[in-house]
């Protein structure tokens, strides 16, 4: 996505942007330990990145050790498995370069991931500084959507192999092993050495088009995967964001960026807008809200009148006033959120406990 999500690219939703001559002054309440803002460029990546500069604050909160995770080993095989999901569904899929969570989480979980230097540089191979999926993408799209031709009984042979070769071309091939800091590695014995346990992870979202404290799949066309949210009030969810931060866990969101989300770094509502939730609803059914980014929320701040905002770290390089990162009012974040995506022990015990009570 533009967004780390899984829409399209970040020029994209910067034009789509509004401008603002307004410099706020912001005075921190919480900030959370991060690594780098790093720029996802001219590819649809938002969610590699946020959800990869996710994973590395939880290695930071947890063993104070900084990681640069690689990005391109995470779209290489997550690109792949979407064209494995594409033939299986005979076509009835979507083929984007969009994302989300979920599709980290269980790339590292099957495949493991590498330090970002064991791979090319995000552009390399195509002789641009950074990312650019201009080229590849559309060939990627047009080469998978030929694998199930019409009344096809059966996809055309060997095309993994055609698919897997075509991605390689443009962001590398994936290391089958690794020296990092003097020990060799293969991916998922890295993914091990990190340290975290990634079976801790689950996504939490507010509608009511399914009912309260229940597990189900956000209808949105980036989340291929099916992996289920649950399904809590707008309140609660804002509750658990903050006593997440309080205890010293960053919170990686997915949610929308059109609208009032202005190039210099604010996200904000129109004045008059109360965040709801009829309101977020209504704007999810019409279309008027969509998921089409993702990034990282590590902190809390207020600005000069003591409105309530979340520090986001974004993927767009040093964009902004505020060089990479976001500050999102509080009523924005209750509107706009799709879904947060967290470690389980930063939920309130009770929480916890009913998730585990019901199946999906």
């Amino acid at each position: 996505m533009l967004v780390a999500m899984s829409v399209s690219a970040q020029e994209n939703l910067q034009q789509g942007a509004i401008a603002t001559k307004e410099r706020k002054t912001f005075t921190t309440v919480k900030e959370l330990p991060i690594t780098s803002v790093k720029n996802q460029y001219r590819s649809g990546t938002c969610w590699a990145y946020a959800t990869l500069g996710y994973f590395e604050s939880e290695i930071l909160r947890k063993s104070g050790k900084t990681y640069d995770l690689c990005e391109m080993f995470v779209v290489n095989k997550d690109y792949m498995d979407c064209a494995t999901h594409y033939v299986r569904m005979h076509g009835y899929s979507q083929i984007s370069e969009g994302g989300s969570c979920d599709d980290v989480l269980e790339v590292i979980r099957t495949h493991g991931i590498c330090p970002e230097d064991a791979m090319p540089a995000p552009g390399s191979l195509t002789g641009d500084p950074l990312a650019n999926f201009k080229v590849f993408f559309p060939e990627l799209e047009q080469k998978v959507s030929g694998i199930v031709t019409k009344d096809a009984e059966e996809p055309q042979p060997h095309w993994q192999d055609s698919v897997q070769t075509l991605i390689e071309r443009y962001i590398g091939r994936c290391p089958d092993s690794f020296v990092y800091e003097g020990n060799t590695y293969t991916p998922l014995s890295f993914a091990e050495h990190l340290g975290l346990n990634f079976g801790d992870y689950v996504s939490l979202t507010s509608y009511t088009h399914h009912p309260f404290n229940k597990w189900f799949i956000i209808e949105a066309p980036y989340k291929w995967r099916l992996k289920p949210s649950y399904n809590i009030p707008i309140e609660q969810l804002m509750e658990v964001l903050d006593k997440a931060l309080d205890a010293g866990f960053t919170v990686a969101w997915g949610g929308d960026v059109s609208g009032d989300f202005t190039r210099t770094g604010l996200a904000v509502l129109s004045e008059g807008v109360q965040p709801t939730q009829q309101l977020r609803q209504e704007q999810w059914d019409d279309w008027r809200f969509t998921y089409d980014h993702v990034m990282l929320i590590y902190g809390k701040a207020l600005d000069e009148k003591g409105n309530q905002y979340y520090m986001v770290k974004n993927s767009w390089g040093n964009a902004g006033d505020y060089k990479g990162i976001w500050y999102m009012s509080r009523d924005y974040m209750a509107l706009n959120t799709t879904y947060l995506f967290l470690n389980r022990h930063a939920l309130p015990k009770s929480l916890r406990k009913a998730m585990r009570k019901v199946d999906f």
